[in-house]
């Protein structure tokens, strides 16, 4: 378009002439989760822009909900300047709403996206001190990594996330190793303890539930951790497949005394009192070498009442280093070690650089939050008793899996953070098992940090 200006004339160009354009709203996630009462629930940005307008002109908020009872659009916060806006959801209620996010642009233009929002309901205990890890809802094992973050893994696949301890929300940064471990399945990691810059991780080394063989549930790995918090970096050190091959043959050879070769034969499901599910690792007292393998199956003897069971591996740090070519090498054993956990069995096990441990114990059956948790508190040497500090409460989704850390024990108002396998619950109240859901970012564990008292 050109105006005659005196004997000038102006050329403007042909999107000025137009005026400003459509505006546009883009989510970084179509899909977010809440709790009822949370504390920093996860949230979405929302990129927004329009050509011939500055992004500060833009306004954003939320103008529609498919389900009132769920969350308002009123409930719906939203802070940031100019292209990038902060989405916020304060859950009223227990479900799933559709909210619609609108902005608003220059010449009266405007444009909408819909946030697709899950809501679970109000935990009963440490509302405060609850955060949520979402991806995942399985969550079996965990490692701090300093800085405030922890590396978490997943028993339903073989994938390792970079979480904040601190704060609610999705993974920084994945790892896989399957391809370079040569796993086509799950390996079912149940259990993880770090020893320097070394992690060990390993598989429940159990059957399926239907009772059939898994030979990737067996691998025993390690990673190289370099760097700390977000800008951990983790690299696949070795591995090891043959330890629970290894277990059953020390088992036999000592008289069958936990009948391991019948917790692992072909038709016996893991989780029995009398089957074969490992789901604890750490190193003994003073120890770079020898790590207790805790087994939440078998309880020793099986029957209600039984105690714990820890069998320490002596040579665990020669176990993933054999390369191709090397001499063969299999695992050694020390005097097997039995703990008297009220009848709970091994569901994690942590130390801590003063030689304190935490041990998380629960069912050998339970699923979820249907049987009783506790912490116990022990020194790490057979024959001596560990001390119950705390009953981890059962009224909220989820079974406690992994504990992230033990802080010193004896000081006053000491803090644990505990971490739940919810891959089991109903989050949502539609009957959807969460490890089913449709969305990672619907699927999420707590960790929650609770005060051992004295």
């Amino acid at each position: 378009m050109a105006l005659a200006a005196g004997s000038a004339v102006l050329t403007l160009p042909a999107s000025a002439a137009a005026g400003p354009g459509k505006p546009t709203i883009k989510l970084s996630t179509g899909y977010l989760s809440g709790a009822v009462g949370a504390t920093g629930d996860p949230t979405v940005t929302a990129t927004v822009a329009q050509s011939g307008a500055g992004g500060d002109a833009l306004k954003v908020s939320a103008t529609a909900s498919s389900r009132d009872s769920v969350a308002k659009a009123g409930d719906v916060q939203i802070t940031g300047s100019g292209g990038s806006r902060q989405v916020a959801v304060k859950a009223r209620g227990q479900g799933y709403a559709d909210l619609t996010l609108k902005v608003e642009g220059a010449g009266g233009k405007s444009a909408t996206a819909t946030l697709h929002y899950a809501a679970s309901s109000a935990v009963h205990d440490a509302a405060a001190d609850t955060r949520y890890l979402t991806g995942t809802s399985d969550s079996s094992a965990a490692v701090d990594v300093g800085g405030g973050y922890m590396v978490v893994a997943d028993d339903e696949n073989n994938t390792l996330r970079l979480y904040r301890r601190d704060a609610s929300g999705g993974p920084v940064r994945t790892w896989d190793f399957s391809s370079k471990l040569g796993v086509e399945s799950e390996i079912d990691i149940e259990a993880a303890t770090r020893v320097g810059d070394t992690v060990y991780w390993t598989g429940s080394m159990g059957n399926s539930k239907k009772g059939k063989p898994k030979p990737d549930r067996s691998t025993l790995f390690t990673t190289t951790v370099t760097g700390s918090g977000a800008d951990t970096e983790l690299k696949l050190g070795g591995s090891y497949h043959g330890l629970r091959d290894d277990l059953v043959k020390w088992d036999q050879d000592h008289g069958d005394r936990f009948g391991f070769a019948d917790g692992t034969a072909d038709g016996q499901a893991p989780k029995q009192i009398d089957g074969f599910n490992v789901e604890g690792l750490e190193f003994a007292p003073g120890s770079s070498s020898t790590a207790y393998v805790g087994f939440r199956a078998p309880l020793v003897p099986p029957k209600k009442g039984g105690k714990a069971l820890l069998v320490p591996v002596t040579n665990m740090d020669k176990l993933t280093k054999a390369g191709k070519g090397a001499a063969a090498v299999h695992a050694t054993f020390g005097e097997p070690v039995t703990l008297d956990l009220g009848g709970l069995s091994v569901r994690d096990i942590r130390r801590n650089a003063a030689g304190q441990y935490l041990i998380v114990a629960g069912s050998w059956a339970a699923e979820d939050n249907s049987e009783p948790y506790a912490l116990y508190a022990w020194d790490g040497v057979a024959g001596h008793k560990p001390v119950k500090r705390l009953d981890l409460p059962t009224t909220d989704p989820g079974g406690w899996e992994a504990v992230v850390d033990v802080p010193d024990l004896s000081a006053p108002g000491a803090k644990v953070q505990v971490i739940t396998d919810a891959g089991s619950a109903d989050l949502y109240g539609d009957g959807t098992e969460a490890k089913e859901l449709p969305h990672a970012e619907w699927k999420k564990s707590r960790a929650v940090w609770f005060p051992l008292g004295s």
